[in-house]
């Protein structure tokens, strides 16, 4: 049976929390703060102000944990793949199944892959399927920065998808830079390295007028994966062979293009159009004495997105967007056990997303929002009498924020409304829900930058279409996972001056609570299994980050960083079952990750840290489910220099520096010492 939600009630409670949170809000507003008008009669001559700030402090006055790399950071990590990248951030779990090609998706604070929203130059990327978005085919030499926000952005000045979700990773993208006269750039780097990597990328940015840029950037990259790895038969104590890893061949390309216009100091236009593809060759669990695999995957996806800004006045800005999204993925295994000798299976998916948002600053301190998206999501499988669904939604949501130098406050109250149909069969239930949020910063010490955050949020997601519809499995009688989080922070930062220039420091202590979560049980047997709400989690945990500059000479400057998660995800479903209180799938208690760089007149160099506690493949935490610990280290230097006119850069990276073949993934291992290889030209 599906619960009937009470709207009334679910309205009154939600207008509470608004009214509280308003109420706060206004409280705070220093009346007697009123801004001096100018005299409009006078002429004011204002000399030209450069402001240079180092150190990114945004992500510190946060109401919500946030974090930041920009691509100078990018540049310092061994990353290939965006993923590479995401492992580095506090409380988050990337589940790997090694190799280039292998799938990668990332779960924030363990609520699941699904829950985390993945935003791209502001638009979300989203996978109506599985709801799970492969971070490994995001390269990073289109990227200027990546942020991952837990709860909710800081900004109240986006769209409501991103409102309704538990964590935002946000991925903004380059845009065309040109010097003083400068009409054309361009930028052609080549990748070489372990495992026959070539991935060769160029960059065309054509300043059209002194309004309108346009930049057109692609990529290829291919690779065999044919990494060694060493197989045990038993534990590490008992016999093992040398084998490689089979099936691992990936070929993938990528091609952007986008028009920017700047039509004037409060009016930007932006549009992008995007094609990817793939073709992979999914490896098998390694097994004893059995290593073949033939099973192929090929991924295409298109689309185009447009966004509009304009600021009518101090007071008032409007921002429209839309977006048309196709994806095709081809699942092949021509050694399956059926009439057709074969499992051939093609997935279609559609999209069409508009998004509207109008922002309002009733004082210098104080804004409020609202925005509204709606999408129609669509899927289609070459599966006899497959449902053919199709998902109407319709977002809303309000919001206020208030800011001055010792407090920040922001609430929003989300509305979800959501009709499904399907052209064969039962339908999934329709939806309508308000869910709160609410955050606080305070500044309790004026003369340091120390901070108290808190935040409040309600959220759910929606049971996919594989979770609906696929064959034996789905389920239309399922309710949404919902989730509650709970955080306290503190935050410190102080440029000292000297020798350290700059520290900063974050403490998040977090509490989340999954309720009504989606999980597989087998059926009438072990080969027919059912999607049902039978989940109970509940996540307590700590995340830590620090930072330091060193400056030893104006010649040599020295950057520390590096995070720590302790976190207990704990399976509370049934107080007699087997895994009652144990630690989740994948999850580990301990992790952390560390990076250290050094920049010279002559080289710079860097290493990076990745560490992972012991985890379970399954949820009862016996020995034989137990994956061991890890630790991954790799370095690398780079070179900044002219040659015949080039801005040139020349890379060498050597990763995973003590060759172990360590599983992030049960009987996946991952790949052991690699190299890479960049040579970059700009002109």
């Amino acid at each position: 049976m599906i619960t009937i939600i009470d709207l009334t009630k679910e309205l009154n409670r939600v207008h509470k929390y608004l009214f509280l949170c308003v109420a706060l809000l206004l409280l705070c507003i220093n009346v007697t703060g009123q801004n001096q008008k100018l005299n409009t009669d006078s002429i004011y001559a204002i000399p030209e102000i450069i402001v240079s700030n180092p150190y990114q402090t945004r992500e510190l006055r946060s109401a919500t944990p946030t974090q930041l790399f920009t691509k100078e950071q990018l540049q310092n990590m061994q990353a290939l793949q965006l993923s590479d990248a995401v492992k580095h951030f506090a409380g988050v779990t990337v589940k790997d199944y090694g190799g280039i090609g292998g799938l990668k998706t990332v779960s924030i604070r363990s609520l699941g892959a699904e829950h985390t929203a993945i935003g791209y130059d502001g638009i979300a990327i989203t996978n109506s399927q599985t709801g799970q978005i492969d971070i490994g085919r995001f390269s990073l030499e289109n990227v200027d920065r990546i942020s991952l926000s837990n709860g909710q952005s800081e900004s109240i000045f986006q769209s409501a998808r991103f409102f309704a979700s538990a964590g935002l990773l946000n991925i903004q993208t380059l845009a065309p830079e040109f010097r003083a006269e400068e009409k054309f750039r361009a930028t052609a780097l080549v990748k070489a390295g372990s495992w026959g990597l070539v991935n060769p990328a160029l960059w065309l940015d054509y300043k059209l007028s002194s309004k309108w840029s346009l930049g057109i950037n692609g990529e290829w990259m291919s690779a065999n994966g044919r990494y060694p790895y060493t197989l045990y038969y038993g534990d590490e104590t008992d016999w093992s062979s040398e084998e490689k890893r089979n099936n691992t061949d990936v070929k993938s390309g990528r091609i952007e293009a986008g028009l920017y216009g700047n039509l004037s100091d409060t009016e930007q236009v932006r549009i992008k159009g995007y094609y990817y593809q793939s073709s992979r060759g999914l490896p098998n669990a390694t097994t004893y004495y059995y290593d073949f695999a033939s099973q192929h995957l090929w991924d295409k996806n298109a689309f185009v997105q447009a966004k509009y800004k304009k600021e009518f006045s101090p007071e008032w800005v409007f921002e429209a967007s839309g977006k048309w999204n196709w994806n095709f993925q081809r699942y092949l295994d021509p050694d399956y056990k059926n009439m057709e000798q074969k499992q051939d299976t093609r997935y279609h998916q559609h999209e069409y997303y508009l998004s509207a948002i109008a922002l309002y600053r009733v004082l210098p301190n104080l804004s409020f929002s609202a925005t509204t998206d709606g999408s129609i999501q669509t899927l289609d499988i070459n599966t006899p009498n497959f449902a053919k669904p199709a998902r109407y939604t319709w977002l809303t949501a309000v919001a206020g924020k208030y800011v001055n130098n010792w407090i920040t406050l922001s609430a929003s109250g989300l509305f979800t409304f959501v009709n499904e149909h399907t052209k064969y069969g039962k339908s999934g239930a329709n939806y309508r829900r308000l869910t709160p949020f609410f955050s606080a910063s305070f500044k309790p010490v004026s003369s340091e930058d120390f901070r108290i955050r808190f935040f409040y949020k309600e959220i759910f997601r929606l049971p996919t279409f594989n979770d609906l519809y696929y064959g034996q499995i789905g389920n239309t009688d399922l309710n949404p996972e919902k989730v509650k989080q709970y955080n306290l922070g503190l935050t410190y930062s102080k440029a000292i001056g000297g020798f350290i220039p700059y520290v900063s420091v974050t403490a998040d202590a977090y509490y989340n609570k999954v309720n009504d979560k989606i999980i597989a049980t087998p059926t009438k047997n072990l080969f027919i299994w059912s999607m049902v709400n039978l989940g109970k989690v509940e996540i307590k945990g700590i995340d830590v980050t620090g930072m330091i500059q060193l400056k030893a000479c104006n010649e040599l400057k020295i950057n520390l960083s590096g995070n720590y998660t302790y976190q207990r995800a704990l399976d509370v479903t049934d107080k007699n079952g087997k895994t009652y209180k144990h630690q989740i799938a994948y999850t580990p208690r301990v992790s952390a990750s560390g990076q250290a760089s050094a920049e010279t007149p002559w080289v710079n160099v860097s290493y990076s840290l990745l560490y992972s506690g012991k985890r379970y493949c399954l949820g009862q935490n016996i020995t034989e489910n137990r994956l061991a610990g890890y630790t991954d280290h790799s370095v690398s230097a780079y070179r900044d220099f002219s040659f015949k006119g080039f801005d040139t850069t020349i890379s060498v990276e050597v990763m995973n520096l003590l060759n172990k073949n360590y599983e992030i993934v049960k009987n996946f291992p991952m790949p052991g010492r690699s190299f890479r290889g960049t040579i970059k030209f700009s002109f």
